[in-house]
C-alpha cells in the first residue's frame, strides 16, 4: 500500500512539473513595430520565475520631420497554450524624447520651421502570443496600447497602439 502511494505521488508530481512554464533565461533580438513612427526596437527578455519576465525594449526612429527614441520596461506574465506557444500579457513604463520640426505658416510669404524638443514618460500595457521552436528562436507578436504623458503641443499626450513582431535568439 505504501508503495501504491508514493507511485501515485510520484505520478502527480510529474504531471505537475511537467505542464510547468519553460520560458527561455534570456532572450535577445529585434522587435519591430510602429507606433508614432518608432520601428526598430532592440529587445531583451529575463525569466524571473518559472512563468514571469522582465522585457526591455530599446527603441529608434529617424523620421521626416522628428528624430527620437524610446525605453520600455515590462513585467510579463506567460502561460502556456500547448507545445512551444505560449501567450503573455504584462505591464510597464518607459521613457521617450523626440526632437521635432513643426512647420509654421503665417500667410502665403512667410513660413518658419521650428525645432521643439520633449521628454515624457510613457505608462505601457502588453498582450501577445509567441511561438518557441526546439532551436534557440523565439517568434512573438504582440500589442503594446501606451499612454504619453508630454507637452500637448508635440501630440505626446495621447494613447497609441504598437503592434510589434518580434525575432529573438534564446539563450
Amino acid at each position: 500500500m505504501k508503495n501504491i502511494f508514493l507511485v501515485a505521488g510520484a505520478l502527480l508530481g510529474f504531471v505537475t512539473f511537467s505542464s510547468a512554464q519553460n520560458i527561455s533565461d534570456n532572450a535577445i533580438g529585434l522587435r519591430l513595430g510602429d507606433s508614432d513612427g518608432f520601428g526598430a526596437e532592440i529587445s531583451y527578455q529575463r525569466a524571473i520565475f518559472d512563468s514571469n519576465r522582465l522585457e526591455v525594449d530599446f527603441g529608434w526612429r529617424d523620421g521626416k520631420n522628428f528624430d527620437g527614441i524610446k525605453l520600455i520596461g515590462l513585467y510579463q506574465w506567460v502561460w502556456n497554450i500547448e507545445g512551444g506557444f505560449n501567450w503573455y500579457a504584462g505591464a510597464g513604463a518607459g521613457f521617450a524624447a523626440l526632437k521635432h520640426d513643426r512647420t509654421r505658416y503665417y500667410g502665403p510669404f512667410l513660413t518658419v520651421v521650428e525645432e521643439n524638443k520633449d521628454a515624457f514618460l510613457i505608462a505601457a500595457g502588453n498582450v501577445g502570443i509567441e511561438y518557441n521552436f526546439d532551436f534557440p528562436l523565439q517568434l512573438s507578436l504582440d500589442l503594446r496600447p501606451e499612454l504619453g504623458f508630454g507637452d500637448d503641443d508635440l501630440d505626446n499626450n495621447d494613447l497609441d497602439f504598437d503592434i510589434g513582431l518580434g525575432v529573438r535568439y534564446k539563450f
